[in-house]
């Protein structure tokens, strides 16, 4: 029987955030990894958009966003009830104006734009999660959800433009939450090494 395709990179954060999902659902499906610089023409086929995460489903359905591509993965097999803590808004507000500020602080001679700037409106998001985690241990509660996979990938992405920087400042609970997840079994999981896909090369296959 075919299997769900999901083109993936590996540091993508959406790519991750997809993956983290598909993982807890247990969905089984064929992993092909892409190297930007040489998009596949069957991922351009299905998706011409160009970006990464594409999941292409066997009846030839293609998802080509990553939240949709998590709430579909989990609208078929949710056994940690990731949907049931969830937060749209907050998701946007990480998608929108803190991913703007993302690409600016870590790529400011690209944009033409102050880094210090973008980081220290980043900061106001990162502050924003901190206050919800002094609450409890995950962005939704006390246990895993949705909102955490969507949003992790891209605190970890913003970590990781100055690491000197974020770990002088005052972010505990998020610090921990960040540093437990990226340690899990679950994220070391997904960030599996694999070699770019092409029609030539063996199928990787992920899940039970």
């Amino acid at each position: 029987m075919p299997l769900p395709i999901l083109y993936s990179f590996r540091r993508c954060p959406y790519a991750m955030r997809a993956r983290l999902a598909l993982a807890i659902s247990g969905k089984r499906y064929e992993l092909r990894e892409v190297k930007l610089s040489a998009k596949p023409e069957a991922m351009l086929a299905a998706s011409p958009k160009g970006t990464v995460p594409v999941l292409v489903l066997p009846d030839g359905r293609v998802i080509d966003q990553s939240i949709d591509i998590m709430r579909h993965a989990l609208a078929q097999h949710d056994p940690e009830r990731w949907l049931d803590r969830d937060d749209p808004a907050l998701i946007a507000d990480n998608d929108g104006p803190f991913k703007h500020g993302l690409d600016r602080y870590k790529y400011p001679d690209r944009h033409g734009v102050d880094a210090a700037a973008h980081r220290d409106a980043g900061l106001n998001f990162l502050q924003r999660l901190e206050h919800t985690l002094c609450a409890s241990a995950y962005l939704g509660g006390n246990e895993r959800g949705l909102i955490d996979a969507a949003i992790i990938p891209f605190v970890r992405q913003f970590a990781a433009v100055d690491r000197g920087w974020f770990d002088a400042e005052p972010l505990p609970r998020l610090k921990a939450w960040l540093s437990a997840y990226l340690a899990s079994g679950l994220f070391g999981a997904i960030m599996l090494r694999v070699p770019p896909w092409s029609p030539h090369t063996p199928d990787v296959i992920i899940g039970g």
